[in-house]
């Protein structure tokens, strides 16, 4: 289970237990992370009984119902409910995915819903993303050139060219893979991690850009770049099929091509 990060000396106690309504035949019990840094409380696990017969099929929509039937308190993101904007990325039964593509049906027993693991928590489900996005902000992540732009067409790729960016432009920049990644808990501040690094080689990997020597010198660093050990978390848990590993392999492999 993916560890999370909590206020000095403090434990996640066991919260408040809201029970199915009456006559429901088709219950299942989610377990979900409350902590609320203003009130100076502990995290707790709050239990909420739902009635999977009158509940939506993802685990985003019993969170939803639970916030509009059960308990307004409850705190968390989403926006698009279609696996696109990664607003809704958490930990879910243990897993870093997106609560509006995960089905309740692939769990058994009861569903345990944490906000994604070491990073600071807002509130509930809520993580601080100020340094993820700081983090992809420093790999300038838009096109560079230096010849004037085609003043009659757009700067072309060949089929073959335009290939070579499947699998980096879907990122959703969810966090999903930095989060599940050993080295970026422990070194966060200063390796970019699994997302931004693919946004990094998504550029690279661009031939309408002009600065990859450009790009790989600012990677030239001991902790930016080579504090991934291929452990490939950031790879088995991302929800949209995509291979950070691979592309940090390139990256790598670029730096040793390019002495």
């Amino acid at each position: 289970m993916a560890q999370f990060r909590l206020p000095k000396n403090s434990r996640i106690g066991k919260g408040r237990e809201f029970p199915a309504p009456e006559g429901a035949r088709n219950v299942k019990r989610f377990r979900v992370y409350r902590y609320d840094p203003d009130s100076g409380g502990n995290p707790v696990m709050d239990t909420y009984h739902l009635d999977l017969d009158d509940c939506g099929p993802m685990v985003l929509d019993a969170l939803i119902k639970i916030k509009n039937e059960i308990d307004p308190t409850l705190t968390f993101r989403r926006s698009c409910r279609e696996g696109i904007c990664g607003s809704c990325a958490m930990n879910i039964q243990g897993g870093n995915t997106l609560a509006c593509t995960q089905a309740i049906s692939d769990f058994r027993g009861d569903i345990a819903v944490y906000p994604l693991p070491h990073m600071a928590v807002v509130k509930d489900l809520v993580p601080d993303m100020e340094r993820f996005y700081a983090q992809y902000a420093a790999v300038e992540p838009w096109m560079k050139t230096e010849t004037a732009t085609p003043p009659d067409r757009e700067r072309l790729q060949s089929p073959a060219e335009r290939a070579r960016l499947d699998g980096l432009y879907e990122c959703i920049l969810c966090a999903c893979c930095s989060t599940a990644c050993p080295s970026y808990w422990w070194n966060g501040d200063r390796y970019l991690g699994p997302a931004a690094l693919l946004q990094a080689y998504r550029w690279i990997a661009d031939s309408r850009d002009e600065a990859t020597g450009e790009r790989l010198d600012a990677l030239e660093d001991p902790f930016k770049l080579y504090r991934c050990h291929t452990i490939m978390n950031c790879t088995q848990t991302c929800p949209k099929g995509l291979n950070p590993a691979r592309a940090i392999g390139e990256i790598k492999k670029l730096m040793v091509e390019r002495r």
